[in-house]
């Protein structure tokens, strides 16, 4: 009998970096900054500021368990080994599955509004095209796939940098402008930025996706940590950066009312048509979309190899040595989403999901530490970590279903 073809480790630690980064920065800032500031008003960076915060404990959470175990099932197999439910690991890993494909038809629907500024196409001519070729690039194979997503990564960085570049003289305005900047100690003012905190959240997300290319990463146990965290605290500086300059230059009102919030912003900026960076904003949610399209069929991938589900998603094509069926699955589930649902429905489902993902991770990750285990070479947070992850989380989830 052939033995069934391996995933190849080719993948290094800033190969990953970029991977992860662009996934983060692709799947938010360039969509939904004008969501967060219709629901945060002028406070909008604030509420990328609770994001973040909330997000931290688990990405750190994930750094451990990521390097303690480099496995393409990644959260089914972190649930499986802290709680010990094959079934909650089942039900976890088809979660974060789903929330990588309502995710990836998010960025899509983003897509469409930024090539609306370009070409009037209708918009599921453009989301079909879309991710009909993010499905063929992730078949192709994962070098391939993780180049291209990582030369896409540096074209969405160089368009935040351009935005921060054309507001330079808005931060010059900081101090005359800072009163109005800084929210009142009411509570309708930070509901409304912990709602918008609840958009800005999807924006920080992605770094729990690289642990799915785990079996396809070089010395994963060291290029984890270093990975989940360096991403994070670039994505945090351009965030609020980038998000200041909105809010400096453009009221909540001109921001809600725009599809392609960056290419608004660098008209009113510089009075110049926004084609480059209308061509830019195409590009990082292509990234974004493409990244979550490979986390969510390794995802399935590697939840069949475990037996958990059926045995032809476990199929890897001998020459791109990629999850064939699993990919071409994914997409095409991905594009249902994004022909069916609106753009910020999708971004409230998935950062719901993750939320209780997240919960789930935090919980096996104080399992494992209570048993004792210290393993050689791995990255150790301390026990606080994900208690403190579980206790955001969980109030960060009733305040959303609070607002319903």
């Amino acid at each position: 009998m052939a033995q069934q073809p391996q995933l190849l480790r080719k993948i290094t630690m800033p190969m990953l970096l970029f991977y992860g980064l662009g996934n983060i920065l692709g799947a938010g800032i360039y969509v939904l900054i004008a969501e967060v500031a219709n629901t945060a008003g002028i406070y909008a960076p604030f509420s990328f500021l609770v994001a973040l915060i909330i997000v931290s404990f688990t990405a750190l959470s994930y750094a451990e368990l990521a390097s303690r175990y480099p496995d393409a099932a990644g959260v089914a197999l972190y649930i499986k080994e802290g709680l010990g439910s094959t079934t909650l690991s089942i039900i976890t890993g088809l979660t974060i599955a789903l929330a990588g494909l309502i995710s990836a038809a998010t960025i899509a629907r983003g897509f469409t509004g930024y090539l609306a500024q370009l070409i009037p196409l209708p918009e599921w001519i453009g989301l079909i095209g879309l991710i009909g070729v993010l499905g063929m690039i992730a078949v192709w194979g994962i070098g391939q796939s993780v180049r291209i997503a990582v030369t896409l990564t540096f074209i969405e960085i160089g368009g935040l940098l351009l935005i921060l570049w054309i507001g330079l003289p808005l931060f010059l305005t900081l101090p005359e402008r800072a009163p109005e900047l800084l929210p009142p100690f009411e509570w309708n003012v930070w509901y409304n930025i912990s709602l918008g905190a609840f958009l800005a959240f999807y924006a920080f997300l992605g770094f729990e996706d690289m642990a799915n290319i785990a079996e396809e990463v070089k010395a994963p146990a060291k290029a984890y940590p270093k990975a989940i965290i360096y991403s994070l605290i670039i994505a945090t500086f351009l965030y609020l950066s980038v998000s200041l300059v909105s809010v400096l230059l453009l009221s909540p009102e001109q921001l809600s009312t725009t599809e392609a919030p960056f290419a608004t912003i660098y008209k009113q900026a510089t009075g110049n048509e926004a084609t480059l960076i209308t061509v830019i904003g195409i590009f990082a949610i292509v990234n974004g979309a493409l990244v979550q399209i490979i986390m969510a069929s390794r995802m399935v991938y590697g939840i069949s190899k475990k037996g958990w589900l059926p045995s032809p998603l476990t199929y890897i094509n001998s020459r791109t040595k990629t999850p064939v069926v699993a990919t071409l699955l994914v997409s095409a589930v991905t594009l249902g989403f994004a022909l069916w649902l609106p753009l910020v429905t999708l971004a409230n489902l998935t950062s719901f999901l993750i939320l209780i993902v997240f919960t789930l991770v935090n919980a096996a990750l104080i399992r494992i530490k209570m048993q004792g285990s210290e393993p050689t070479g791995v990255y150790l947070i301390p026990f606080w970590v994900p208690v403190a992850g579980i206790s955001v989380n969980v109030i960060f989830l009733a305040l959303q279903l609070f607002s319903l």
